[in-house]
């Protein structure tokens, strides 16, 4: 039944308690600046890396994007090194919704932002990265070393891009693919690696070629365990957040899974990521909040849209 004939007092009550959702995952994600930060990305004019009709605005404006954040910290959790860097040097049991935000913010600011900004918080990431470094299991790791800035990469392009494809508003074309991989690639590269894959198959021979490197760690098990089953929600909220991470899972290589320690029987997967779909939908009906809407002033920004990279 479409929402435009709704009665009167029931599309209200459909506003309303789609407006406090939407809020209450706005704050969630962006944080209580939410506002400030929106007015940062969209509401500047200047030259920008990309713009609306590019596959990487399309991808990471997308509800799937939150399904593919849960799936990409599984897999990237699975290089332990990698994985040791987190656990060692990060607080994301003690404050997950910081940095979730951090992440999110990475994201719209390289994504939508100025190129000025862009370079700038590439910049203090870079200084981050120096500072991050240990050792595990008596083999000793760097955060910007880019052999480990490879696989994050990696495993996050192809997460957002394997759950826009199965979970996303929209559909890319194998050309479009290769242009999102090369573009995200762009962003990524400039943290400090090399031979950054620019096409779909050159993303999945990287991914192949990490496979012996890969291990489920007690680490990553922990990390899985608590992203899956101790995420800091009501009860409540719950059953929502675990569709989404159903199709996370359910998007994860076998072997993923097999690593994490998600015992998923034969035939599985395409369940989990039906429950996938319907967590993304969830979110997209949020997302269409007229002020979600108004943080997002993609018109405004696309305006000023350029192309210095090319």
């Amino acid at each position: 039944m479409s929402l435009l004939v709704l009665p009167g007092p029931v599309r209200r009550a459909h506003d309303a308690v789609r407006h406090k959702a939407a809020l209450q995952l706005r704050d969630r994600v962006a944080g209580t600046e939410a506002t400030r930060r929106a007015d940062s990305i969209w509401g500047k004019t200047g030259e920008r890396w990309f713009g609306p009709d590019d596959p990487i605005w399309r991808v990471h404006l997308d509800a799937s994007m939150f399904v593919a954040g849960i799936r990409a910290l599984m897999l990237q959790s699975l290089h332990p090194l990698a994985m040791a860097g987190v656990d060692q040097h990060s607080n994301y049991r003690q404050d997950p919704w910081g940095r979730l935000q951090l992440t999110s913010n990475f994201i719209s600011t390289t994504t939508f932002g100025t190129i000025p900004d862009a370079q700038r918080l590439l910049a203090r990431v870079r200084g981050i990265h120096r500072r991050v470094h240990g050792d595990y299991e008596g083999v000793p790791y760097r955060a910007d070393d880019p052999h480990l800035l490879a696989w994050v990469h990696a495993a996050e392009a192809d997460s957002f891009l394997t759950c826009f494809r199965e979970f996303g508003g929209g559909h890319l074309t194998a050309a479009e693919a290769d242009e999102y991989v090369a573009q995200i690639g762009f962003v990524s590269g400039q943290l400090g690696f090399e031979d950054v894959p620019t096409s779909v198959a050159q993303l999945q021979e990287t991914l192949e070629a990490f496979r012996p490197e890969l291990r489920g760690t007690p680490q990553a098990r922990s990390a899985a365990h608590f992203i899956a089953w101790q995420p800091p929600l009501s009860l409540a909220a719950r059953p929502a957040y675990l569709s989404l991470v159903a199709g996370a899972v359910g998007t994860l290589p076998p072997y993923a899974r097999q690593m994490l320690g998600f015992r998923t029987p034969p035939g599985a997967a395409p369940v989990l990521r039906v429950f996938g779909s319907a967590g993304a939908a969830g979110v997209r009906w949020m997302l269409s909040d007229p002020r979600i809407q108004a943080d997002r002033r993609v018109n405004q920004a696309a305006e000023a849209v350029d192309h210095p990279r090319q």
